[in-house]
């Protein structure tokens, strides 16, 4: 604020009808020191972000003084007519006001983002330690799938996992590093694994189900650790966790995901996502789930916990969760028109239409809550 630094009590009752005048004995502008402390019944012209000067406590703008009329009548600046009376401390911003002495400024597993590095450069600070984003290595399998942007052949299909997990694995913090397709031979996918040299996370998907070419399985056996094969829960049952041992010695974890499209998705929003979260050093929190009223059944065959694309809405107050359309683990689309999963548990053998179920929100958008 560009005015004068003075103390308020001294400009009590000030008006256009009766102002209160006092000399002028200094200025002080940004960046430099006031050479003095201002005194009662005196003031300083002051600019913005210069320090306010001992002895002041309130600033009047120029605007409710006769600075301008002096300036136009070419008078010289030696006395101010204040026409205002101000609260003490008006138009002056405290030491401390944004952070005090003392105070925890970013906690540990705060992304930095564009605020927090003003925040940073303000404190002065040009460097300092992060945990720097996971590079997760993607990588698909199938002798059936085709690259985007090719021609198809016969009995071929385009790989749309390794786009879509890349897209997640963005979207979730960490750095994706597409290593193409392997191959449905052990030559094929050793070669590429060996890519994934100085990853943090590799993730395949495909070959880890019980077919004759499911051989993600039978490499991370034998080139690492299996940790588990195999989850209750549609879709997604045929998931694969291990380690992989790297060229340089490295125990690199990798996630084998389904090959089905909705399968994968549900997978890496289930196991991928909090892991890449916690190498973050960020806080692995469920996302937000809310209560909500059923429009068209769930059905479950087998026992195992079922997660349905749903779309959600609210009305009156109420959630309200559609389901997409087929929920076969191959309709790509009820997942890209779902903003939830709707959760059938493994003791049921449905949910009906009307019944209350628990509904994973993948996207909270305004819409939701109109």
């Amino acid at each position: 604020m560009d005015g004068y630094a003075l103390k308020g009590a001294d400009i009590a009752g000030a008006s256009a009808d009766s102002p209160r005048r006092l000399p002028v004995i200094g200025i002080v502008a940004a960046g430099q020191l006031p050479e003095r402390a201002v005194e009662s019944g005196t003031a300083m012209r002051i600019m913005t972000g210069a320090p306010v000067p001992d002895g002041a406590d309130t600033v009047v703008p120029f605007e409710e003084t006769d600075e301008v009329k002096r300036k136009q009548e070419g008078r010289p600046l030696d006395e101010v007519a204040v026409f205002s009376e101000m609260a003490v401390g008006s138009n002056v911003r405290p030491a401390g006001e944004d952070i005090r002495q003392g105070e925890l400024v970013l906690e540990a597993g705060t992304v930095v983002r564009a605020a927090e590095v003003g925040v940073l450069a303000s404190l002065g600070l040009d460097r300092v330690r992060v945990v720097r984003r996971p590079v997760v290595s993607v990588l698909a399998t199938g002798d059936e799938l085709e690259s985007a942007g090719a021609a198809l052949s016969g009995g071929k299909i385009y790989d749309s996992n390794s786009f879509s997990v890349a897209a997640s694995v963005v979207a979730s913090g960490g750095i994706p590093r597409l290593l193409g397709i392997a191959r449905d031979n052990l030559d094929d996918l050793n070669a590429k694994l060996a890519a994934t040299a100085g990853s943090d996370l590799v993730i395949t998907s495909a070959g880890v189900s019980k077919g004759d070419y499911d051989i993600v399985k039978d490499v991370l056996e034998q080139r690492g650790k299996m940790n588990f094969w195999s989850v209750r829960m549609r879709p997604a049952k045929p998931l694969a966790f291990g380690h992989l041992r790297d060229d340089g010695g490295r125990d690199v974890p990798l996630l084998g995901l389904p090959g089905n499209p909705v399968s994968a998705m549900v997978a890496f929003e289930m196991f991928a996502r909090p892991a890449i979260r916690c190498m973050l050093g960020r806080p692995v929190r469920p996302r937000p789930s809310v209560d909500g009223v059923l429009t068209g059944p769930i059905r479950n065959y087998d026992g195992r916990r079922v997660y349905a694309r749903v779309e959600v809405e609210k009305r009156d107050g109420v959630y309200y969760a559609t389901p997409t359309g087929p929920q076969g683990s191959n309709i790509l689309t009820s997942m890209s028109r779902a903003n939830g999963l709707a959760i059938c548990p493994e003791d049921l053998t449905a949910k009906q239409a009307g019944e209350q179920v628990r509904i994973i929100m993948l996207d909270w958008n305004e819409e939701v809550d109109l």
